[in-house]
Protein backbone atom coordinates (compact mmCIF):
# COMPACT_ATOMS: atom_id res chain seq x y z
CA UNK A 1 0.00 0.00 0.00
CA UNK A 2 2.91 2.24 0.89
CA UNK A 3 4.62 2.10 -2.64
CA UNK A 4 1.18 3.11 -4.04
CA UNK A 5 -0.32 6.17 -1.84
CA UNK A 6 3.21 6.82 -0.07
CA UNK A 7 3.11 7.56 3.97
CA UNK A 8 0.54 9.80 3.06
CA UNK A 9 -1.81 7.38 2.10
CA UNK A 10 -0.88 4.65 5.08
CA UNK A 11 -1.61 6.90 7.45
CA UNK A 12 -4.71 7.95 5.94
CA UNK A 13 -6.08 4.74 6.13
CA UNK A 14 -4.76 2.60 9.28
CA UNK A 15 -7.91 2.69 11.42
CA UNK A 16 -11.18 4.14 12.37
CA UNK A 17 -10.51 6.59 14.93
CA UNK A 18 -7.44 7.97 13.30
CA UNK A 19 -7.07 10.79 11.21
CA UNK A 20 -4.77 11.84 9.51
CA UNK A 21 -4.29 15.98 8.91
CA UNK A 22 -0.94 17.02 7.71
CA UNK A 23 1.11 17.51 9.61
CA UNK A 24 -0.80 16.29 13.22
CA UNK A 25 -1.83 12.43 13.37
CA UNK A 26 -4.78 12.69 15.31
CA UNK A 27 -6.37 9.73 17.61
CA UNK A 28 -9.44 9.40 19.38
CA UNK A 29 -7.89 8.46 22.86
CA UNK A 30 -8.82 7.93 26.43
CA UNK A 31 -7.07 11.44 27.40
CA UNK A 32 -6.82 14.62 25.71
CA UNK A 33 -2.57 15.17 24.93
CA UNK A 34 -0.36 16.13 22.59
CA UNK A 35 2.80 14.11 21.90
CA UNK A 36 5.61 16.28 19.87
CA UNK A 37 7.86 13.83 18.07
CA UNK A 38 10.38 16.63 17.79
CA UNK A 39 11.95 14.30 15.15
CA UNK A 40 12.57 11.03 16.51
CA UNK A 41 9.70 9.17 14.50
CA UNK A 42 6.70 7.67 15.00
CA UNK A 43 7.01 3.25 14.78
CA UNK A 44 3.52 2.05 13.83
CA UNK A 45 2.61 -1.33 15.15
CA UNK A 46 -0.76 -2.80 14.02
CA UNK A 47 -1.82 -5.06 16.26
CA UNK A 48 -4.40 -7.79 16.52
CA UNK A 49 -4.60 -7.78 20.42
CA UNK A 50 -5.30 -4.24 20.23
CA UNK A 51 -8.99 -4.22 20.14
CA UNK A 52 -10.72 -1.48 21.60
CA UNK A 53 -8.40 1.59 20.97
CA UNK A 54 -5.25 2.60 19.49
CA UNK A 55 -2.67 2.97 22.27
CA UNK A 56 0.60 5.35 22.17
CA UNK A 57 3.29 4.54 24.11
CA UNK A 58 5.66 7.69 24.35
CA UNK A 59 9.09 7.77 26.47
CA UNK A 60 10.67 11.53 25.48
CA UNK A 61 14.28 9.55 25.20
CA UNK A 62 12.44 7.01 22.72
CA UNK A 63 10.64 6.67 19.44
CA UNK A 64 7.44 6.99 19.86
CA UNK A 65 5.29 4.22 19.13
CA UNK A 66 1.60 3.48 18.12
CA UNK A 67 -0.16 0.50 18.52
CA UNK A 68 -3.28 0.44 16.62
CA UNK A 69 -6.01 -2.50 15.80
CA UNK A 70 -5.25 -4.90 13.16
CA UNK A 71 -8.96 -5.52 12.81
CA UNK A 72 -10.58 -3.98 9.94
CA UNK A 73 -14.19 -4.17 11.75
CA UNK A 74 -12.65 -1.88 14.80
CA UNK A 75 -15.31 0.74 15.37
CA UNK A 76 -16.34 3.57 18.00
CA UNK A 77 -18.59 2.17 20.26
CA UNK A 78 -22.07 3.13 19.19
CA UNK A 79 -24.55 4.86 21.05
CA UNK A 80 -26.98 2.44 22.96
CA UNK A 81 -30.34 1.54 21.12
CA UNK A 82 -33.48 1.11 22.85
CA UNK A 83 -34.15 -1.80 24.71
CA UNK A 84 -37.24 -2.34 23.46
CA UNK A 85 -36.94 -2.17 19.80
CA UNK A 86 -33.27 -4.00 19.52
CA UNK A 87 -34.43 -6.93 22.53
CA UNK A 88 -38.10 -7.22 20.77
CA UNK A 89 -36.01 -7.60 17.33
CA UNK A 90 -33.09 -10.28 18.78
CA UNK A 91 -34.16 -10.87 22.38
CA UNK A 92 -33.31 -8.96 25.74
CA UNK A 93 -29.99 -11.55 26.13
CA UNK A 94 -28.54 -11.79 22.91
CA UNK A 95 -29.27 -7.65 22.21
CA UNK A 96 -27.39 -7.74 25.15
CA UNK A 97 -24.41 -9.78 24.12
CA UNK A 98 -24.70 -7.31 20.85
CA UNK A 99 -24.36 -4.24 22.77
CA UNK A 100 -21.90 -5.70 24.51
CA UNK A 101 -19.65 -6.82 21.53
CA UNK A 102 -19.23 -3.64 20.50
CA UNK A 103 -16.06 -3.00 22.77
CA UNK A 104 -14.84 -6.49 21.70
CA UNK A 105 -14.91 -9.63 24.32
CA UNK A 106 -14.44 -13.15 24.81
CA UNK A 107 -16.25 -15.81 24.98
CA UNK A 108 -15.38 -15.78 29.15
CA UNK A 109 -16.08 -11.81 29.31
CA UNK A 110 -18.94 -11.85 27.28
CA UNK A 111 -20.46 -14.91 29.56
CA UNK A 112 -19.47 -12.95 32.76
CA UNK A 113 -20.65 -9.25 31.61
CA UNK A 114 -24.15 -10.99 30.90
CA UNK A 115 -24.14 -13.20 33.98
CA UNK A 116 -24.48 -16.64 31.80
CA UNK A 117 -23.10 -20.12 30.96
CA UNK A 118 -19.80 -19.84 28.49
CA UNK A 119 -21.58 -22.55 26.58
CA UNK A 120 -24.57 -19.84 26.25
CA UNK A 121 -22.15 -17.21 25.50
CA UNK A 122 -21.10 -19.41 22.73
CA UNK A 123 -24.75 -20.26 21.25
CA UNK A 124 -25.27 -16.35 21.38
CA UNK A 125 -22.09 -15.39 19.17
CA UNK A 126 -22.49 -18.49 16.86
CA UNK A 127 -26.14 -16.99 16.24
CA UNK A 128 -24.88 -13.51 16.15
CA UNK A 129 -21.94 -14.58 13.85
CA UNK A 130 -24.31 -16.70 11.55
CA UNK A 131 -26.45 -13.82 11.14
CA UNK A 132 -23.49 -11.57 9.86
CA UNK A 133 -24.00 -9.57 12.93
CA UNK A 134 -19.85 -10.39 14.79
CA UNK A 135 -17.16 -12.04 13.39
CA UNK A 136 -15.16 -14.27 15.41
CA UNK A 137 -10.86 -14.47 15.59
CA UNK A 138 -9.32 -17.32 17.38
CA UNK A 139 -5.70 -17.27 18.76
CA UNK A 140 -4.71 -20.21 20.21
CA UNK A 141 -7.58 -21.28 22.97
CA UNK A 142 -9.08 -17.92 22.87
CA UNK A 143 -10.98 -16.04 20.80
CA UNK A 144 -12.33 -12.32 20.61
CA UNK A 145 -15.95 -11.84 19.22
CA UNK A 146 -15.75 -8.48 17.59
CA UNK A 147 -18.77 -6.71 15.37
CA UNK A 148 -18.94 -6.66 11.71
CA UNK A 149 -20.15 -3.57 9.99
CA UNK A 150 -23.53 -4.47 9.92
CA UNK A 151 -23.66 -5.25 13.67
CA UNK A 152 -22.18 -1.64 14.17
CA UNK A 153 -24.95 -0.44 11.60
CA UNK A 154 -27.69 -2.15 13.44
CA UNK A 155 -27.15 -0.78 17.03
CA UNK A 156 -27.09 2.57 14.82
CA UNK A 157 -30.08 2.04 13.36
CA UNK A 158 -31.67 1.14 16.57
CA UNK A 159 -30.92 4.25 18.33
CA UNK A 160 -31.92 6.68 15.89
CA UNK A 161 -35.21 4.91 15.22
CA UNK A 162 -36.20 4.64 19.30
CA UNK A 163 -35.20 8.81 19.43
CA UNK A 164 -37.48 9.28 16.40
Amino acid sequence: MTADTGVDGLLRGLAPGIRWRPPVLEIDYVVDRDLHLDGRGLRLIPSYFCWRKPVVLADSTLRAVLVYPLCDTWAPAPERPSEVSLGALLGKTRAAALRTLAHGATTTELAQRLGVSPATATHHTTVLRNAGLITTRRSRNTVLHTLTPAGAALLRTGTSRSAA
